[in-house]
């Protein structure tokens, strides 16, 4: 059995947790098999203060109700047609979350392939659309938690440097989209984007 990560990882500051995800494997299980990958790029989202968030401003609504509750648990919405996987972070009533932007394959790879309907390695999990469809995460996962099967983050590796910069897609997000709150394995070439 893989080494999950416990309820109590996922309670330190979101800015630490987006970090401290990176080299974690993140693991789904379905019918069609097991797939995983080791996380390489995340965001932070600090909720009712980030312009950027879904929760700007304590918005609570039906798609970020999961986000007011425990640390942990699974966030997932869809976006231009992508569903996209956010671990819920931050105090109970204060919703923030990490986005896991890219993944390294390591389990699973060719039920991934299947899934992606690519041959190309390199585009199989370098984004947060990519590797949400060829890990089978899905909407069905919205609010189940992070630290049981079926889907879940286990122990990986600590990475041996650490890039931080701006997060990406947020242009009409105000000052929060300079916030430095995005982090990736420096080098590593399933990161989505350069910078």
């Amino acid at each position: 059995m893989e080494e999950i990560l416990s309820e109590e990882f996922f309670t330190q500051p979101t800015l630490e947790l987006a970090r401290a995800l990176l080299g974690c494997r993140l693991i789904k299980e379905s019918e069609s098999g097991i797939a995983a990958g080791y996380i390489v790029e995340t965001e932070a989202y600090k909720g009712p203060e980030d312009r950027a968030a879904h929760s700007y401003g304590n918005r609570r609504t039906k798609r970020t109700e999961v986000m007011f509750g425990r640390a942990g648990f699974v966030y997932t919405y869809v976006m231009h047609t992508h569903c996209l996987v956010n671990v819920v972070s931050g105090e109970l009533d204060k919703p923030e979350a990490v986005l896991i932007r890219a993944v390294e394959p390591y389990k699973g790879i060719e039920l991934m392939y299947q899934r992606r309907g690519i041959s190309d390695e390199k585009n199989l999990t370098n984004g947060p659309g990519k590797l949400t469809k060829a890990l089978g995460i899905g909407m069905e996962d919205y609010g189940r938690s992070f630290f049981e099967p079926p889907l879940y983050i286990a122990k990986g590796y600590k990475p041996q440097e650490v890039s931080v910069g701006k997060r990406i897609g947020i242009e009409n997000s105000g000052e929060a989209k300079d916030y430095p709150w995005r982090f990736w394995i420096t080098g590593h070439r399933f990161v989505s984007r350069k910078g």
